[in-house]
């Protein structure tokens, strides 16, 4: 059947929403352009399935990586965890036809979100979480959305409706909420400030080169992303790190899940979840990120949950919501 696909793809703990800066192909299948009329929508049954197992399984990996963090030493753990998808993407992309002969906007964004993404934002998220809760991780990296949205706002004079305002507003106070509690809870001030350093530098990669990354050879992008994060987390690993490993079934278990499941299975399903309701609608879903991060944490690590949190979690989920929804006028897909 013919029509148009765009294909937006990341790896990592953040938004794929605000990823299209990584790689976007758009495919015309028989030439034939789509006609609005038979795209999916939001309630469609199977769309709602996949989005929720798709923020599901984005949102555990916060979880996993806390539990990584706790047998083996972060950096190394993924160094050493990219360089393996690495080969797995690059094999898979070759097998696909793709080439490593990239364009200069892919091999920006290799380099770029190699080292924003995946050397800082996720090796500061993993050294953060030697020393702070997953779920309190998940809320501030759950901020980058509504980060971007901002300085998309204030910094490049974007036009934001009256929803995505408040949605805005409403997200920075449950952030606030939740912050202002924890805090008093004791949690650790500087894998904090980790966190929110791994926030912002992911949201201002992501505002460099949001208009680069069109073209093909998505999963060889990918791929060498992770190449790139393997080398410059490999550095610090080697001056700063003993590779002093517990090595137990819950390290082993943890690690092949996150190389698996975050990495691949969910990158594969946002790929059938795009391909059916179009890349705004299906950014929609981001709202659950943080709902579920915590709930995960809760339910596998024991965290506590306090009323804050319950409270902050469904405003920022809100906010986040809110400010999709305000993206969703008619947008040639």
């Amino acid at each position: 059947m013919g029509g148009l696909f765009r294909f937006v793809i990341c790896c990592g703990l953040c938004f794929p929403k605000e990823c299209e800066r990584v790689a976007l192909i758009t495919l015309h299948v028989d030439g034939v352009c789509p006609d609005p009329s038979t795209k999916k929508t939001l309630m469609d049954f199977k769309s709602v399935f996949m989005g929720l197992s798709f923020g599901l399984i984005w949102a555990s990996a916060f979880t996993s990586a806390r539990i990584i963090v706790a047998y083996a030493p972060p950096l190394t753990a993924l160094s050493i965890r990219f360089f393996l998808a690495g080969i797995i993407g690059v094999l898979i992309a070759k097998a696909m036809g793709q080439s490593w002969n990239l364009t200069r906007g892919q091999w920006r964004s290799v380099v770029i979100f190699g080292f924003c993404q995946n050397g800082i934002y996720l090796g500061l998220n993993f050294v953060a979480m030697q020393s702070i809760e997953a779920s309190l991780a998940a809320i501030i990296a759950s901020t980058m959305p509504l980060l971007v949205a901002m300085a998309g706002w204030v910094v490049f004079k974007e036009k934001i409706k009256p929803m995505g305002i408040v949605g805005l507003v409403a997200g920075m106070v449950g952030v606030a909420l939740i912050m202002g509690a924890r805090m008093n809870g004791g949690a650790d001030l500087m894998g904090v400030i980790l966190c929110v350093i791994a926030v912002i530098s992911l949201s201002v990669a992501t505002l460099s080169v949001r208009s680069g990354g069109a073209g093909g050879n998505v999963l060889m992008v990918v791929g060498l992303q992770m190449f790139v994060g393997a080398f410059v987390l490999a550095i610090p690993a080697a001056l700063f790190e003993d590779f002093d490993v517990i090595w137990s079934w819950q390290l082993i278990a943890s690690f092949t899940y996150t190389v698996l499941a975050p990495g691949l299975l969910a990158t594969f399903i946002w790929f059938l979840l795009v391909g059916r309701i179009g890349t705004v609608r299906a950014s929609v879903y981001h709202f659950a990120t943080p709902f579920f991060g915590v709930l995960i944490a809760s339910m596998l690590l024991g965290e506590r949950l306090g009323i804050w949190d319950v409270v902050g979690v469904i405003i920022i989920a809100g906010g986040i919501l809110a400010v999709q929804l305000s993206k969703q006028s008619p947008t040639r897909m």
